[in-house]
């Protein structure tokens, strides 16, 4: 006997891969959605797929046919997205939804939005709680945007009980935009050295895809309307990161601390790099939900280092991962770093 019916919104895509899997895991009869109706190699065949695009009038509502017990989600982006679900809402038994950890600001204001600004990188309480403030709901940016959406969901209520969850730095194979790319490329390259700013102090926070699908088992099981934040078990510096990648590729490599900001350029920054940190309270998740993690963040490497080494492997970084090209910034732009190196005598 099945716990019930759960449809996945973005389900061929990273965190909705493993999504599908946890659910399947825990009794659920799954409909996964996409765009190109794509499926994860992993899924039992009971899993089944559907091309869906949400945009669409009337597409979501035909998908979800007479409804569902639960709905999952993962791309939801703004408040018309909030509205389709809402206006969904006696189709849909519960929902869970994917927000970011991007939504929260500072005391001063700051957040995620205004970090490319002069000491614009907000300084948070650590670890974040999920009642502390956040930027306000707007159109603008991805945070104000992912604020909006979930006002628009929570206001529901009880009409449509909806778990909201804000995780950190995903990571995990099949990762559009994966960080730890700028450690696995540099062993590959055979590249002896990195450069780390901060001294390699930074931390953002990270959250493995299968620790996110597990909060989105229980959340479904359990429903109600909550704000959850997602996080690993352990929140690594930037250099802890380095040395447990360097662990499962079997490579050391030199570490130059840069004191303070990068000095020039990218020269000394990486994806977790920043002048504060970024750590999520999970204390929520654990209290309400029974959460505990299913994997820490170095065991989930092997698997990660292995996909990422297959992805790129042959392969030129851009081609491989375009999401990551799109920001015009060479990641591995090795000359500039050996000019700076060679310019403190």
């Amino acid at each position: 006997m099945t716990k019930g019916t759960a449809f996945v919104l973005g389900g061929s895509g990273q965190v909705g891969r493993a999504a599908v899997r946890a659910l399947v895991a825990d009794g659920w009869e799954v409909t996964a959605a996409s765009r190109g109706g794509g499926r994860d190699e992993r899924w039992p065949d009971e899993v089944r797929s559907v091309a869906l695009d949400r945009t669409g009038e009337g597409a979501l509502a035909a998908g979800l046919g007479e409804g569902v017990d639960v709905l999952v989600d993962i791309v939801a982006y703004d408040a018309g997205h909030g509205r389709q679900l809402t206006g969904l809402a006696d189709r849909i038994g519960s929902a869970v939804v994917v927000s970011s950890g991007a939504v929260y600001e500072d005391a001063r204001g700051r957040s995620f939005d205004t970090q490319d600004r002069p000491d614009g990188f907000p300084d948070y309480p650590l670890p974040i709680p999920e009642d502390w403030r956040t930027v306000a709901p707007g159109d603008g940016t991805y945070g104000t945007r992912k604020v909006a959406l979930e006002r628009e969901l929570l206001a529901a209520g009880d009409a449509l009980p909806t778990t909201v969850l804000r995780p950190g730095a995903i990571h995990g194979p099949y990762s559009p935009g994966p960080r730890e790319l700028w450690f696995v490329k540099r062993a590959l390259d055979g590249r002896p050295v990195r450069l780390l700013a901060y001294e390699g102090t930074s931390r953002f926070h990270p959250v493995h895809v299968d620790n996110l699908a597990e909060l989105v088992r229980l959340a479904a099981a359990n429903p109600g309307s909550r704000v959850l934040n997602g996080g690993d078990p352990e929140a690594p510096t930037v250099a802890e990161i380095g040395a447990a990648i360097d662990a499962v590729m079997g490579v050391s490599s030199e570490t130059v601390l840069i004191e303070g900001a990068p000095p020039q350029d990218i020269v000394g920054s990486t994806p977790w790099t920043a002048p504060r940190s970024v750590v999520y309270d999970m204390a929520a998740a654990e209290r309400e939900l029974g959460y505990r993690p299913v994997v820490s963040y170095a065991d989930s490497l092997p698997e990660t280092v292995a996909w990422l080494t297959e992805r790129v492997l042959g392969r030129e970084w851009r081609e491989a991962f375009p999401n990551l090209a799109k920001y015009g910034v060479d990641l591995f732009d090795y000359a500039a770093e050996d000019a700076w190196l060679a310019s403190r005598g």
